[in-house]
């Protein structure tokens, strides 16, 4: 009998579609998540800005979490209390997006991109 690791390979993710990795992106996540006591629950939808929510095992924390493939700030984010999670190197990052808008240097604030795209 073959065992998990000869029946099945490591995937590559760059050969994945777009769709294959944005669900590999949101286990690798709510993975990170669960070892902080939280539990992940995918939305059908953007809600709030969301892809996701995770909700602590404490009952009375809840994070809404927007997956993206690089750090992101974006001004249809602010003030919805969203965490932005992105993965670098095989490393789960995840920010309060408002926390890194308030650390924003004015050469971004004043940039093309910012000022024209809220990106």
């Amino acid at each position: 009998m073959k065992t998990f690791k000869q029946t099945y390979k490591t995937i590559i993710y760059k050969d994945l579609n777009s769709k294959q990795k944005e669900n590999y992106n949101f286990h690798k996540v709510a993975s990170a998540l669960a070892n902080y006591g939280f539990n992940s629950m995918r939305l059908n939808d953007d809600w709030q800005g969301a892809d996701f929510i995770a909700v602590h095992i404490d009952g009375n924390n809840m994070l809404k979490v927007q997956i993206k493939g690089r750090f992101t700030m974006a001004k249809k984010y602010i003030g919805k209390n969203i965490y932005v999670a992105f993965i670098e190197n095989e490393i789960v990052k995840i920010y309060i997006h408002d926390n890194a808008i308030n650390m924003m240097p004015d050469n971004i604030k004043n940039s093309k991109s910012w000022v024209n795209n809220g990106l």
